[in-house]
């Protein structure tokens, strides 16, 4: 194959001259940071939540019973 007809390369560092194993290492760690996010979006909510689903969160955080907690009620 020519130079010409080569295809890009994945990487590409800027500065320096990283050895096989230093390349080795880096596409190592890229590929296991890629693999790690791919399966997070997978075990994710799915975008397409229904309203239903919204409105199934809590409407006020809990109030706890206590001295000095019931202030704000005015009932």
């Amino acid at each position: 194959m020519t130079e010409a007809n080569m295809p890009a390369p994945a990487m590409r560092f800027m500065r320096g001259e990283p050895t096989e194993e230093e390349i080795a290492a880096v596409s190592a760690v890229l590929t296991l940071v890629l693999a790690e996010e791919g399966a997070r979006a997978e075990r994710s909510e799915p975008a397409n939540v229904s309203a239903w689903t919204h409105s199934q969160r809590a409407i006020r955080p809990v109030v706890r019973p206590g001295a000095g907690r019931w202030r704000g009620f005015s009932g």
